[in-house]
């Protein structure tokens, strides 16, 4: 994994003046992997950052013996406010822009201000079937394949669809391992998640049947806090598409804070899991927190990493904490596990405890961060990766 991407390129809107990136940090078989985010103030450096993001994510996932062998790190990203009425018609251009593409090198899914099913409806306007057409060539048997991840995503867990659901059970079982390490009780640890839609949604549900206490939920709208700990359930099933939560839904003891708050809860366990840069130099102080599990892709910024650290905060990165939703699509489509909520649950289970744990054993054994161990794994599993396939 380079310096430079193999591949990036800007996009102009004519119609609204917008603009829109793809970055292909690296190949793999040919292919990238990656998801599009559309949200206001997207910038080419915040999608290179995230394609290079992508290549460790795909990489920490490499099995020698897995059907699934990773691939190659992508990113796209549309500068274009998620709300505006104008936002599919912008996302059809630029899915219409970068069809060859998708077509042939990058596997694409939802990110951040974007939902699957939108870009699923616009791709069939645009005459394609699947966001992830670049990686049928590398499937052993393509029908049985879709079915398989088709069946998958049709499949209902409590309320919320299994796709959903994997990345924020993934989260928690790397928070999970992260309670453990430190020594804290998973009974009654309280976590803060900032951030409500499929990432926080699953991670708060999956923490809290875990034992630990949700205290504090923040959306778009606000802060939702009770010291008692919050009813995730009923929230969850009863938010909006935007990961909004409904105040009818709250309870007489549950109190509303505003948005500038969210760092003044009292939590053992903070999961920023909206977006990016949330935690800085400006605001790293407020935390409270013993552990930082990042839902969000680069919700910490490297000037705040540093003071934290320095704190004895344990953050957990992105690359290794979020990356069970990437893992879980290859995994079904290879036929690792099959369309079946326990046998992914399992998976995810197992994988993330193996991964958070070597990336905090590397940590501790070299004195460095549990970030700069995981880039390390991460390079060396590519190594191994360009040695068995290549660099393309």
């Amino acid at each position: 994994m380079g310096d430079e991407p193999y591949l990036q390129i800007s996009w102009h809107d004519r119609e609204t003046g917008s603009r829109g990136y793809l970055v292909i940090d690296r190949l793999v078989r040919g292919v990238a992997s990656g998801g599009l985010r559309m949200r206001a103030g997207c910038t080419l450096d915040e999608v290179r950052g995230l394609a290079a993001g992508m290549s460790a994510k795909e990489a920490l996932n490499y099995d020698p013996n897995g059907r699934y062998v990773p691939l190659g790190g992508a990113k796209g990203g549309i500068d274009f406010d998620p709300h505006d009425p104008r936002a599919v018609d912008v996302l059809r251009r630029y899915l219409q822009a970068m069809r060859p593409y998708i077509e042939r090198f990058w596997t694409m899914g939802e990110d951040l201000g974007l939902r699957q099913d939108t870009i699923d409806e616009v791709l069939a306007e645009l005459g394609m079937d699947s966001s992830i057409p670049a990686v049928y060539p590398l499937l052993d048997d393509e029908t049985k394949a879709r079915k398989r991840l088709s069946d998958a995503f049709a499949i209902d867990v409590d309320g919320v669809s299994l796709d959903e659901l994997v990345g924020g059970y993934g989260v928690a079982e790397a928070a999970l391992t992260g309670v453990d390490r430190l020594g804290l009780p998973r009974a009654g640890t309280r976590a803060f998640i900032q951030g409500f839609g499929s990432m926080g949604g699953a991670t708060a549900r999956y923490l809290a049947r875990a034992g630990l206490s949700v205290v504090g939920i923040a959306d778009a709208v606000g802060v939702i806090h009770n010291p008692d700990g919050l009813d995730v359930e009923n929230l969850l099933l009863t938010r909006n598409s935007y990961g909004e939560i409904d105040r009818a839904e709250l309870r007489r003891e549950d109190q509303q804070l505003p948005l500038r708050q969210w760092l003044d809860i009292d939590a053992e366990v903070l999961v920023p899991a909206a977006v990016s840069y949330t935690i800085n130099a400006e605001n790293q102080a407020s935390v409270r927190a013993r552990l930082i599990v990042e839902a969000a892709n680069m919700p910490v910024t490297a000037d705040a990493e540093a003071p934290l650290t320095e704190r004895g905060v344990l953050i957990l990165p992105d690359v290794v904490a979020n990356s069970a939703t990437n893992a879980w699509w290859w995994w079904t489509l290879f036929g690792d596990v099959e369309a079946d909520a326990d046998q992914a649950f399992a998976k995810i289970s197992e994988a993330m405890a193996k991964l958070v744990t070597s990336t905090l054993d590397r940590a501790e054994m070299g004195g460095v961060t549990p970030r700069a161990a995981a880039a390390t794994i991460a390079a060396e599993a590519s190594a191994r990766i360009d040695r068995r396939f290549g660099t393309l």
